[in-house]
């Protein structure tokens, strides 16, 4: 059993799917705990919140970076349908994954600007919820092409056309 989960943790795609939940489902996590932070005017519970912000976003670049890795792999196991769908996943988080590594300095900006201009703490956290929410619909988005790649059931509509010349990968 261990020398089977030893050897899952050597494929890119399995790394890759493991990890893609936490820019999604741990940023809503975040999102949910800053508003609670905020309503509550707890600074404490803000950085610790802020800081899941931090991570579940700038952890989207080893989700990149895996999904990158398992792009071929996944490719050559995916039917026609899923290799568009694919393609849609990986232009989708191409064009995207910036925006979540711009999230994790806004977040550590936050975090730590009130500590030398400490009416900034309010203003910041806000201006990093509404970037959250936004980011997060961005990984939605994202999310939903990969969710239809391996996943007939899920697939209740076309894949989007991707431009020709940004659909290799």
């Amino acid at each position: 059993m261990i020398a089977s989960f030893i050897q899952d943790l050597s494929q890119p795609e399995y790394i890759h799917v493991l990890i893609n939940p936490l820019p999604v489902y741990g940023l809503a996590m975040g999102i949910l705990g800053l508003v609670i932070a905020l309503i509550l005017r707890s600074r404490p519970a803000q950085i610790a919140t802020l800081a899941l912000i931090l991570v579940c976003s700038a952890v989207a670049w080893p989700v990149a970076h895996y999904g990158n890795e398992a792009y071929d792999r996944v490719l050559s196991i995916a039917d026609d349908t899923g290799d568009a769908w694919l393609k849609a996943h990986a232009h989708r988080a191409d064009e995207l994954v910036g925006f979540f590594y711009a999230l994790a300095v806004v977040a550590a900006i936050a975090i730590f600007a009130p500590l030398k201009w400490p009416r900034s703490g309010l203003i910041l956290a806000v201006v990093t919820l509404f970037f959250s929410v936004v980011v997060l619909g961005m990984g939605g988005y994202i999310a939903y092409a990969g969710g239809k790649i391996r996943h007939r059931e899920f697939r209740n509509e076309l894949p989007p056309p991707v431009p020709p010349d940004e659909g290799e990968h």
